[in-house]
């Protein structure tokens, strides 16, 4: 089997597209949770907390400066505020994935306890009932 074949046979398993979707859809909803908190939940919580914007929160280490050509040289800071957004859209992400791992484990545990319809009963089964009320009947 050649390279490309085997290539083919491997891309078009049902779990290699299922991932390829989750892997788009999931990008798309990182985004849409992404604007959520950053246009959405943390201005209200930054006005709440005397109108800063909290993504611009940052420690800085080492000021800008200039150095002998004149070049500006960046400041060095750890940005506390754009960490605390990331983790607000984790949390949000997480939640989302948490709530749809749950529903999809309730719908399967209902599946599972459905009571299954018994078997019919087999051609002996059936034979030897009729024997049964035959014998009965006399």
């Amino acid at each position: 089997m050649g390279m490309i074949s085997e290539f083919k046979e491997f891309a078009m398993r049902g779990n290699v597209i299922d991932l390829a979707v989750g892997v788009v859809i999931g990008g798309a909803f990182g985004k849409i949770v992404g604007t959520l908190v950053d246009k959405v939940i943390m201005p209200p919580i930054g006005l709440l907390i005397g109108g800063v914007d909290i993504s611009k929160w940052v420690i800085t280490l080492k000021e800008a400066s200039l150095d002998t050509a004149g070049k500006e040289i960046p400041a060095v800071a750890i940005g506390i505020g754009e960490f605390l957004n990331t983790i607000v859209q984790f949390l949000i992400v997480a939640f989302a994935i948490f709530v749809v791992v749950k529903a999809i484990n309730a719908s399967q545990r209902k599946q599972e306890a459905a009571p299954a319809a018994p078997p019919p009963p087999s051609d002996e089964v059936k034979l030897l009932t009729e024997i049964r009320d035959a014998l009965k009947s006399r």
